[in-house]
């Protein structure tokens, strides 16, 4: 059985192999008025900022998300997702992409002077117990008072992937099954208000939920 940080080393393979399938999963009819609403909301968050986007994927939620920003820097370990996410109508004049490992963002992005950050669907793959340190790392890379916006799923019995089996610091795993037939275990949590009130002691923060989703909005 495989650790946390094990599951987590191995994440970025899966989703290397994932990536010309991977935005299937906001196919799903009854999630659209959602999906409508955040990408409006996040055309919102982002307007005139400089943002820092991390594990930035197929790029699924660039078009409404930079469409107001001063420029936009989406950094992901993995080559073959940014592929996909450079064929997105974006304005490459403000839209750039680098390689970036989530858990060693490089120094030198604190020079960039970002004033927002952006992670879709990437808290719930952070282990519990790297959950401060991501964030930690994340802060040091933004001026002070930037903008950290964070949107994730929320489990809904009888929709989301079952959770097969919890450790011992209440990671929860999935299996999951890509279309070659192969199967993966996936590290998926399903944080709470209570979860980030302890992470981010005595800081203000607007956590909401939606249908399917949740938002996260707090100050570096």
């Amino acid at each position: 059985m495989q650790t946390s940080d094990n599951v987590a080393r191995v994440m970025p393979r899966y989703y290397a192999q994932r990536a010309a399938e991977y935005e299937r999963v906001f196919d799903k009819p009854h999630r659209q008025p959602d999906i409508a609403a955040l990408k409006a909301w996040l055309r919102a968050q982002f307007a005139g900022r400089r943002v820092l986007e991390v594990a930035t994927g197929t790029g699924f939620w660039l078009p409404e998300a930079t469409a107001e920003a001063t420029a936009w820097l989406g950094t992901d370990i993995n080559p073959e997702v940014l592929a996909l996410a450079r064929e997105k109508p974006l304005d490459f004049d403000r839209v750039s992409f680098q390689i970036a490992d989530a858990y060693a963002l490089p120094a030198s992005l604190a020079a960039c002077r970002f004033d927002a950050a952006f992670a879709g669907l990437w808290f719930s793959h952070v282990p519990v117990s790297r959950r401060a340190a991501w964030l930690a790392q994340l802060q040091a890379c933004l001026a002070p008072g930037a903008r950290v916006v964070l949107i994730d799923n929320r489990y809904v019995a009888g929709d989301s992937t079952p959770i097969v089996r919890v450790d011992d610091e209440g990671n929860g795993f999935q299996q999951r099954q890509l279309s070659d037939g192969s199967t993966h275990e996936v590290l998926k949590n399903f944080p709470t208000a209570a979860e980030f009130e302890a992470l981010l002691p005595g800081r203000r923060f607007e956590f909401r939920e939606l249908d399917y989703f949740w938002t996260l909005v707090f100050e570096a």
